[in-house]
């Protein structure tokens, strides 16, 4: 990867454009299904460009309780896009709320002036807090008609939508069928180490690329962040290969008396008494790991491989607490 990135082709992306970064969003375009796609320094930035052009000030957006935009994005989306945020709650599984729950948070359509007129439904696939959790496509299908029928756009925070993808041994864009915009991450699992994309129509794009340059986000020689970007979209199905140490570990984690829940995909959370505690304790054995949502995060990746689960299941069990 460190190789691409030194011998891109690059121009400057801002004044005119950079081949390698036009490669990129082309491509990803294809696999998301969507018209164009735009380049981003980060997933938050990918996000953040959605929700904007979606949203004005004073609408209210629905997403998943403990979704990314809502408590990973340091209140960018109402700060900044001017929405205010509706959390849905997962009753059709971890991460997931039902069609049901979209249409009745949205409300009367007659309400007083006064009332937030909600215009937004952003959905997140894979649910990071929930456990890297997936939406079907026939979920998914279900969730984006109930917002279509009650009037709302559909974005999509689909920063490991590559993870639901490879674990359903399905294209990308299966899992896309219906939204407005779609984020995708470069980084995570895939292993580049900066970017992200944001797609839609053309038009949504055109109007995104100069949100990006209002947020500082327009790069010049972006060809070398780019090439890593190209590299890793090769990389898509690797990912089972984290899902499967990410299997492994939980097993092994339960066998060890932990409470934890079985991974979709890559991510393994751990209920326990005390999470700083915890915590602590894992970074004296060498092992990393993060809280999220009241629990334990550990997060397998492709520097991550099965002989490295065995040795943190061989120095937790010697620890013994």
């Amino acid at each position: 990867m460190r190789a691409a990135m030194a011998s891109a082709e690059v121009g400057d992306n801002v004044i005119d454009s950079d081949p390698t970064i036009v490669a990129l969003e082309r491509r990803a375009a294809d696999l998301l299904g969507m018209e164009s796609a735009l380049w981003t320094p980060s997933g938050v930035m990918a996000n953040l460009i959605a929700l904007s052009l979606h949203l004005q000030r004073g609408d209210r957006f629905l997403a998943p309780r403990d979704a990314h935009v809502l408590i990973n994005e340091l209140g960018s989306a109402a700060w900044l896009a001017g929405g205010m945020p509706h959390a849905l709650e997962h009753d059709a599984g971890p991460g997931r709320p039902t069609p049901a729950t979209v249409r009745a948070a949205v409300g009367p359509a007659d309400g007083p002036y006064y009332a937030l007129r909600t215009t937004l439904l952003s959905l997140e696939n894979t649910h990071n807090a929930a456990g890297g959790t997936i939406t079907p496509p026939d979920e998914h299908a279900q969730l984006v008609a109930a917002a279509r029928a009650s009037g709302l756009g559909v974005h999509l925070d689909g920063a490991r939508l590559w993870n639901a993808a490879a674990e359903l041994d399905l294209p990308p864009a299966a899992l896309t069928v219906g939204v407005d915009s779609v984020s995708a991450c470069l980084s995570k699992g895939l292993g580049a180490p900066v970017g992200s994309v944001v797609a839609g129509t053309e038009e949504f794009v055109e109007r995104a690329r100069r949100m990006r340059q209002m947020l500082g986000g327009g790069v010049r020689q972006g060809g070398v962040l780019a090439a890593a970007g190209l590299l890793a979209l090769d990389r898509i199905a690797e990912l089972r290969n984290d899902h499967a140490n990410a299997r492994t570990l939980a097993a092994g984690l339960r066998e060890r008396g932990w409470d934890v829940a079985e991974p979709q995909t890559n991510i393994v959370l751990a209920a326990v008494p005390d999470v700083a505690w915890t915590l602590e304790n894992l970074q004296a054995l060498g092992i990393r790991a993060l809280p999220m949502a009241g629990k334990v995060r550990f997060v397998l990746h492709r520097e991550v491989t099965a002989d490295d689960v065995d040795e943190a299941l061989r120095r937790i069990e010697e620890d013994g607490r």
